[in-house]
């Protein structure tokens, strides 16, 4: 997940700056990141709603809806799935000193914390947008960034 999502990221962020479908090799080739990889995470965000993929000679990825309403919560979930990041298997019931189970009738202090944490990062994740991506792009970056990848994604390859 962590290579993929942050290449997904990067990806969605520079499609705000293109009106026409993108292929995955381009945006590939401007990330200086695997090519097959890469088309995997397209795709998976394809299967998610959140971009569209176009076959053909003209065809690539275009983002499906404005990016101040793809949430990075719904990226990460394209990704790696709805699911928890961590998973209690109640280790603690295991191995010579195992608790027993009678005595695990609420989660342990790791799984409580894990919860809570998991809580957390999801509302973070949920709250910021594609578009506030864009924004700290440009803050960071200089506003001519947009424009420049926009330009790039554009030109013939080669």
């Amino acid at each position: 997940m962590p290579g993929g999502v942050e290449w997904a990221l990067h990806c969605c962020v520079v499609l705000t700056t293109s009106s026409e479908p993108v292929p995955a090799a381009r945006l590939a080739e401007l990330h200086d990141v695997s090519a097959s990889y890469l088309a995997k995470q397209l795709q998976a965000l394809a299967r998610a709603g959140l971009v569209h993929s176009t076959q053909g000679k003209s065809g690539g990825y275009a983002l499906t809806r404005g990016p101040e309403s793809i949430t990075l919560l719904d990226v990460v979930e394209a990704l790696a799935g709805p699911g928890p990041a961590f998973v209690c298997t109640e280790i603690r019931q295991r191995g010579p000193l195992a608790t027993p189970a009678a005595a695990c009738a609420t989660p342990c202090g790791i799984a409580r914390a894990m919860a809570t944490a998991e809580t957390a990062w999801r509302r973070a994740l949920a709250a910021t947008t594609i578009a506030d991506l864009v924004r700290d792009v440009d803050a960071n970056h200089g506003p001519d960034i947009m424009t420049a990848y926009g330009t790039w994604l554009g030109a013939p390859s080669g």
